[in-house]
């Protein structure tokens, strides 16, 4: 099938960790063809920050975008996954290391293991000079295999506003295990969810030849 597409989704399950106080997946069948319907019928229950999943600036900033307002252009495109494997932090200290040239979308690989059954102990987290940074270097979009891009205990959330400042959106949770660095067709569209502060996705990407 020549060049396939590659799954960074983490798989959405009654077993997938949640943050910490935030709503557990539920699926529920409330109707079967074993009872005598037409069809197969489920309900979901989630928290909108469940497992791979795009934040909408209205997330950490009232007046920010709801997910029904982003431009899905943001999501589809090439994109670079650069490791930072072993970095507890990164922000531009780390990423000067690397030629961000013509980039849009940086996907950071920050471990090489992904348990998404298990809520971390700690988070790799942004640097607050990231927003500046990427800005001046053309990037739009940014994503991390961790929960998030501050911390467990961060409640001013610097990251998130350093990108917001300048105009960073941000994808979480995203499965890089396997991917190695190097150049990326990425489709990564979150819901349209009226007034939503975030959506999961569904993150694929493919190697660019």
């Amino acid at each position: 099938m020549g060049n396939k597409w590659i799954d960074i989704t983490q798989t959405i399950s009654t077993r997938i960790a949640t943050w910490p106080g935030d709503t557990p997946f539920e699926y529920e069948l409330i109707a079967t063809k074993e009872e005598g319907g037409a069809a197969n019928v489920g309900t979901i229950k989630a928290s909108l920050h469940t497992g791979t999943h795009a934040d909408a600036p209205f997330h950490y900033v009232n007046e920010g975008e709801t997910v029904d307002m982003l431009d899905v252009n943001l999501y589809i495109g090439r994109a670079k996954v650069v490791s930072v494997v072993g970095a507890s932090e990164i922000g531009r200290e780390e990423l000067e290391a690397f030629d961000l040239t013509g980039v849009e979308r940086l996907l950071l690989k920050t471990t090489n293991t992904s348990t998404p059954e298990k809520f971390p102990d700690r988070i790799n987290t942004l640097r607050e000079n990231i927003g500046p940074f990427l800005k001046g270097k053309g990037i739009f979009l940014i994503g991390t295999d961790q929960p998030s891009v501050d911390s467990i205990e961060s409640k001013e959330l610097l990251a998130h506003h350093s990108l917001f400042k300048h105009n960073v959106y941000i994808i979480e949770n995203l499965l890089l295990e396997n991917v190695e660095p190097g150049d990326y067709d990425l489709i990564a569209l979150p819901l349209k969810i009226e007034g939503a502060d975030g959506s999961p996705i569904r993150a694929v990407l493919r190697k660019v030849e």
